[in-house]
């Protein structure tokens, strides 16, 4: 076959130049990762530089991240040079990462390596999708991050630069431009960096209010804490009669728990009800010590405090009408919104309320007297099972809302008080029997008061669990390995939905129990 091809000589127009400097930059929807990576484009051509970007959107806003690449050298000889359009693994002089596991997932990419690279990333999380949706703890551990951080840059420059940008009303792309601009990565002064800042004509105040802090931030890094000396976070105010009560009654591993259970317990209702958390606290205390608790760091009083806590301060509507009446919870969505001064906030609630959330609120008798007489609590039931959007910052959606919060002072009184102090009651005398002659399944009967959660049909779901898995328990509490398997009930409960892997674990034991 004869070669029929053209050949053009194709001699090299000059000597070969430097590499240019490549920048990955990694950040979700509506970051400003691309009014960041025209900022950097426009710093390199402002000083005489070729500059060039590209960018690949992820599959949504957090599912995937968009991937910005950005390559810049100054042209030679007049000759303007050729750049790439996507990073080369091992060969990225700077990444950029809006979230820790951004981060990690340019790691994971190879575009962070020790030779070369400088990676500039926020260590907060915003949580993927699967990490919201998943039961269970599915939130990624932030630590393998933090250790392949360690190893793998050749300079980091991690801290909390959402939380900054948030400090002075702006995005975080000015943050990491002044991170960027501290770095030295760039051979560019920081005149320039300002310069163009300086030239917006929107948000320009807040964009270099957030540069300055974050160029400080890492010219000047705070010392690191010394963990020894560190107060332990104690949450808010406790009342003097409260902390001696923790410091005589709890022992010292179970403090800490004790103090943020006691905190949550009182916000829920009142003092009286902090006091009589800590006296029930202190019954398990006493059964953990006559255990051997002592011997095992008090494994069974710290998971105590803890789920002692979710038990009485648990979800009604008198709870979820004062969250979200509290004008901390306004202030919380005005600054996650971005909230400017003479915009108006509203916001609508969705509740779709049923027979024994009304019941519920009613004192013990009024709720026995309805619930002996089923007809009328169907006929209850048809009239307030139904879908309502409820505008909480209008006159009337509000007023509502708070006069349903009002009546946390009758809460005690109610009917689903006493269903639950009955339930609390019989899940702690349950845990008292199992720890004295099983330690580590006593310390499982505890946590699986976890799987109780949430109101209306979120709490019967989860209560009908509790209920399966506890029966379950009683069928192999004799065995050596019943607190394995009572976690594997737990675990199973807890991942799947659907409850088929519950039913399967319970086969199982069925089998040999």
């Amino acid at each position: 076959m004869r070669d029929e091809t053209v050949h053009l000589p194709l001699s090299p127009v000059g000597p070969a130049t430097e590499r240019p400097i490549s920048i990955a930059i990694l950040a979700m929807g509506g970051q400003g990762g691309g009014v960041l990576t025209d900022w950097i484009v426009r710093l390199a051509e402002g000083q005489g530089w070729v500059a060039q970007s590209t960018s690949v959107p992820g599959v949504a806003q957090r599912t995937g991240a968009t991937l910005y690449y950005i390559e810049c050298m100054p042209p030679q000889d007049g000759l303007k040079p050729i750049l790439s359009l996507m990073p080369t693994p091992g060969d990225v002089d700077v990444v950029m990462a809006s979230e820790f596991m951004e981060a990690g997932r340019s790691i994971l990419r190879g575009l962070v390596t020790p030779e070369k690279t400088t990676l500039i990333a926020s260590d907060h999380r915003a949580f993927a999708t699967v990490e919201k949706i998943a039961p269970g703890e599915a939130i990624a551990d932030s630590s393998v991050v933090a250790q392949a951080i360690g190893v793998v840059a050749k300079r980091e420059i991690v801290f909390d630069m959402n939380a900054l940008s948030a400090q002075h009303g702006s995005m975080i792309s000015a943050t990491m431009f002044g991170a960027l601009a501290a770095s030295g990565a760039l051979p560019f002064d920081v005149a320039q960096f300002r310069a163009l800042l300086e030239g917006e004509s929107k948000g320009r105040n807040s964009s270099l209010a957030a540069f300055e802090a974050a160029y400080d931030r890492t010219i000047n890094p705070p010392a690191p804490l010394d963990e020894a000396a560190a107060p332990a976070p104690r949450g808010p105010f406790l009342a003097a009669r409260f902390a001696e009560r923790i410091d005589r009654d709890i022992p010292a591993p179970a403090r800490e728990m004790a103090r943020l259970g006691l905190v949550k317990v009182v916000d829920f209702q009142d003092a009286a009800y902090g006091h009589e958390y800590l006296d029930l606290l202190a019954r398990l205390r006493d059964a953990d010590e006559a255990a051997g608790g002592a011997a095992r760091d008090y494994a069974f009083t710290i998971a105590a405090a803890k789920y002692l806590a979710n038990a009485m301060a648990y979800d009604d509507v008198i709870r979820v009408a004062d969250l979200k009446t509290r004008a901390s919870r306004r202030t919380r969505v005005e600054r996650e919104i971005g909230l400017k001064e003479g915009q108006v906030l509203q916001t609508t609630e969705y509740f779709h309320p049923r027979a024994e959330e009304l019941i519920g609120m009613a004192p013990k008798a009024w709720a026995d007297w309805i619930n002996a007489r089923p007809k009328m609590r169907d006929w209850l039931d048809r009239r307030v099972n139904k879908g309502r959007r409820v505008q909480t910052y209008s006159a009337f959606g509000f007023v509502t809302l708070y006069a349903i919060s009002g009546l946390k002072s009758r809460r005690r009184g109610s009917h689903r008080h006493a269903v639950e102090v009955a339930h609390r009651d019989a899940w702690i005398a349950r845990a008292i029997q199992v720890v004295a002659r099983n330690y580590d399944l006593g310390v499982e009967v505890l946590n699986c008061r976890r799987l109780i959660k949430g109101y209306s049909d979120t709490h019967a779901r989860g209560l009908s669990k509790y209920d399966r898995v506890m029966a379950t328990i009683a069928k192999l509490e004799t065995r050596e390995d019943a607190a394995d398997w009572a976690r594997r009930l737990r675990e199973a409960a807890i991942r799947d939905a659907s409850g088929d892997m519950l039913d399967g674990a319970i086969k199982t034991i069925d089998s040999f129990a």
